[in-house]
């Protein structure tokens, strides 16, 4: 057993030196952990075969879809963006904000779709992932980077420890962004019909939300 492949995720020079390769490994089907604005996370492409492997890695319900990062909307093509979500896109992203939206069938795969044909995708404001994601010019999914059960990584080495116990090895590459500070998670508002509908409170407070759509649903599901 080896020990995961750590390299440096921001600082002087990260980008010459590591984020072609980081790229490549990305495209070739690779894992990797990273630093996002609220904990690290596992993610690859969005390719069918990389889901797989992504979800057989962490040991997850092939039922239960990655929540999708992007760059901004014209990363999410074929995503059926009603007047409400471009309205909080608007207001609130890069930013803790999730949307839910519709997505055709086959448009995506059943990896980062729900039952319900449902997509979340979220705008990250992290500097080098939003770095990374122009260079792949694709989005990435997104998974707490963590046992079954356990707590989310806060740091590489948390993060590497993570990899190693699910038995990633060197094949997922742990991108270290340094330690991150406890912070609640984004909040999730499904857009996917009708009424926009708070499905997860979290870091953006509703009440903020209502200034932006007066008109939306409080269920939250935790």
């Amino acid at each position: 057993m080896t020990a995961p492949h750590l390299l440096p995720f921001g600082g002087r020079g990260w980008k010459k030196k590591h984020l072609g390769a980081i790229v490549e490994h990305l495209r070739a089907g690779g894992l990797v952990a990273y630093p996002t604005e609220t904990v690290y996370g596992f993610g690859s492409t969005l390719a069918e075969s990389a889901i797989a492997r992504l979800t057989a890695f962490k040991g997850r319900d092939p039922g239960k879809p990655f929540l999708v990062l992007l760059t901004d909307e014209e990363m999410a093509p074929g995503l059926r963006w009603t007047q409400a979500a471009r309205r909080l896109a608007g207001a609130f992203w890069p930013g803790p904000l999730t949307l839910v939206l519709a997505a055709p069938e086959g448009a995506y795969p059943a990896g980062v779709r729900d039952a319900r044909g449902g997509v979340a995708v979220r705008a990250t404001p992290q500097r080098e992932v939003r770095a990374l994601l122009e260079a792949l010019r694709a989005p990435i999914t997104s998974t707490s980077a963590n046992l079954p059960g356990g707590p989310p990584a806060l740091s590489a080495r948390e993060a590497a420890a993570a990899v190693a116990a699910l038995g990633g090895d060197d094949e997922v590459w742990v991108l270290d962004g340094g330690s991150l500070p406890r912070s609640p998670p984004s909040t999730i508002v499904d857009c996917t019909e009708g009424r926009p509908r708070v499905t997860r409170t979290g870091a953006l407070p509703v009440e903020r939300i209502r200034r932006v759509i007066a008109e939306i649903d409080e269920r939250d599901h935790g």
